[in-house]
């Protein structure tokens, strides 16, 4: 048997930790480095992304929903799939895309998409897999890293098993690592089934795959009753995307619909302490601002998207 007979320098060099002692002015041995490393500075827990809901009311078209967004100062995008078909359908080319937001400065975090991926009827659920499959292969051509995967069709009852849910989305996480995008189990507290982040968590939880994860949204939340102390139970990767948004206690919980989203710190969500709860839960998170406020679709696309990522950051310097 070879036996080698490490130093405690050649074993510090070994496991990494060597690297980690010189920041702090001396080597092992208490010498002083003739150069000390430039502190880099540590990323923000928060990356600031545009939902096009937001300006989707505007009819923009892909092209200046992105330029509204680089101009408004974002850091990334979350396109809905059927703007990015449209814009093939007249002509354009999703690597010709995928520079524009390049160019723009931005990153596609996630993208919006509906096909019916979880539905009971095996035809239905066949044809929505396929869907995905082309959706989440469109977005990967424009660069983008995630899918959002609602429970499209099956917001009705009967309550589906959960068994059945989890193979359903394992299925779907597969088809995902074909192509190089993670679908994001999507709440939506208005739906009979995954409505509550807890539920959503277990399926994604007992696929055992480690791309699994949850997308929440703070409308959703409230709507489906979750309590955010939840996010407490979660780790870096179960929650990588919030959508961002705020909502008034008029009207009540059981007749809110999407169209009374507000800007955030405009309503009565606890915004500071869920971002405070999901910045504990460690790894950095993209806050996607989606809104359906129909006077904000009336408004100026470019203003909305400003007022937008001032409300957001203005939450996030209070956390």
């Amino acid at each position: 048997m070879l036996t080698v007979d490490l130093s405690r320098r050649e074993a510090l060099k070994k496991s990494g930790l060597l690297a980690s002692t010189a920041l702090l002015g001396h080597n092992i041995a208490g010498e002083t480095p003739s150069e000390k490393p430039r502190a880099q500075k540590p990323a923000s827990p928060f990356l600031f992304c545009l939902n096009m809901a937001t300006i989707r009311g505007q009819k923009l078209g892909i092209v200046k929903e992105i330029e509204a967004a680089s101009k408004a100062g974002y850091d990334a995008i979350e396109p809905w799939v059927d703007s990015i078909q449209a814009y093939v359908k007249e002509g354009g080319s999703l690597p010709e895309l995928k520079k524009r937001v390049s160019d723009a400065g931005l990153t596609v975090e996630s993208a919006i998409g509906f096909p019916e991926w979880i539905v009971d009827d095996d035809a239905r659920r066949a044809k929505g897999l396929e869907r995905a499959k082309r959706e989440m292969d469109v977005v990967a051509q424009i660069g983008g890293k995630r899918f959002a995967a609602p429970p499209a069709g099956a917001t009705d009852l009967p309550k589906l098993d959960l068994s059945p849910a989890v193979e359903r989305y394992h299925a779907l996480l597969e088809a995902g690592d074909q192509i190089g995008v993670t679908p994001q189990l999507e709440l939506w507290g208005f739906s009979k089934n995954l409505n509550r982040l807890g539920e959503c968590v277990c399926v994604a939880m007992e696929t055992g795959h480690p791309r699994a994860c949850v997308l929440a949204d703070v409308f959703h939340l409230y709507k489906g009753g979750s309590t955010i102390q939840g996010i407490r139970l979660l780790g870096p990767g179960a929650l990588q995307v919030l959508h961002m948004n705020d909502y008034p206690t008029d009207p009540p919980r059981e007749k809110i619909d999407d169209s009374f989203r507000v800007y955030p710190g405009d309503g009565a969500a606890p915004l500071a302490e869920m971002l405070r709860l999901l910045r504990a839960t460690g790894g950095q998170k993209v806050l996607s601002l989606e809104l359906f406020n129909r006077k904000y679709w009336a408004e100026d696309p470019l203003e909305v998207a400003k007022t937008g990522l001032a409300r957001m950051k203005t939450v996030v310097a209070n956390v």
